[in-house]
């Protein structure tokens, strides 16, 4: 019998669940946090990513992976009949870290690549389609961000901060920085990335404090919230 071949993706996801979420402090990975009753930060971080399978698009998603998280890939054969599921393995010999788990996956991908956290979900107005907008947009723009607006100094410090200029017909990223130390001159965060295939080798940048970020001439989408579940309080 002749062996079925898998489809190319039309759209690729890397998903990285490899971090330890020491500041989640609880016995379980952060992504199976319960937000309600069936319902973990995972199913509400994959909620765009579903909605991209639904409109059509043959949507392979890049889950990395260590030995800590073998609870979270078997929470993920749900998805199996969604989208392509594609397991990499983050071991010691390669980089640490989420640049590190970016690397590992990016071999794998086809296709226009978006950035999904695990523990980042996005929601409110604004959100319904956006990173299949974003996607859409790299076409043209290269690199799209879903983002919202942020003032806190605090949690800009803990995400990927952002200044969004609007200039009327669009919005567009000005800088960006990892974390930074000074989040003063930031006024929003990301949530989704989206990046153009033949631009995705840059991806790991995104994530790195020190690098020159890519984000920077980014178009940005604005959603109303972005929440960040590092604690058990999100």
């Amino acid at each position: 019998m002749p062996v079925s071949s898998v489809p190319t993706p039309d759209v690729s996801i890397i998903l990285p669940c490899a971090g330890f979420g020491t500041r989640f402090g609880a016995p379980y990975a952060k992504e199976l946090h319960c937000l309600a009753p069936g319902v973990t930060v995972l199913d509400r971080s994959l909620e765009a990513v579903v909605e991209l399978a639904a409109s059509g698009l043959a949507v392979r998603v890049v889950v990395v992976f260590g030995t800590h998280k073998l609870d979270t890939v078997k929470y993920l054969a749900r998805y199996a009949g969604t989208f392509q599921l594609v397991f990499v393995y983050q071991d010691d010999a390669a980089e640490p870290g989420l640049d590190g788990a970016i690397r590992c996956a990016l071999p794998m991908t086809r296709g226009p690549v978006a950035l999904v956290l695990p523990d980042i979900v996005v929601s409110g107005t604004g959100s319904a389609g956006s990173l299949r907008t974003a996607l859409r947009r790299t076409e043209v723009a290269g690199w799209t961000v879903v983002a919202a607006e942020e003032s806190d100094p605090g949690t800009l410090r803990q995400m990927g901060a952002l200044t969004v200029v609007d200039a009327g017909d669009a919005v567009t990223v000005k800088a960006a920085a990892e974390k930074p130390v000074d989040p003063s001159g930031y006024n929003a965060l990301w949530g989704m990335v989206a990046v153009a295939e033949d631009e995705a080798h840059r991806l790991p940048d995104v994530v790195v404090r020190e690098a020159d970020s890519p984000l920077a001439g980014a178009a940005a989408l604005m959603v109303e919230r972005i929440v960040n579940y590092n604690t058990t309080e999100g």
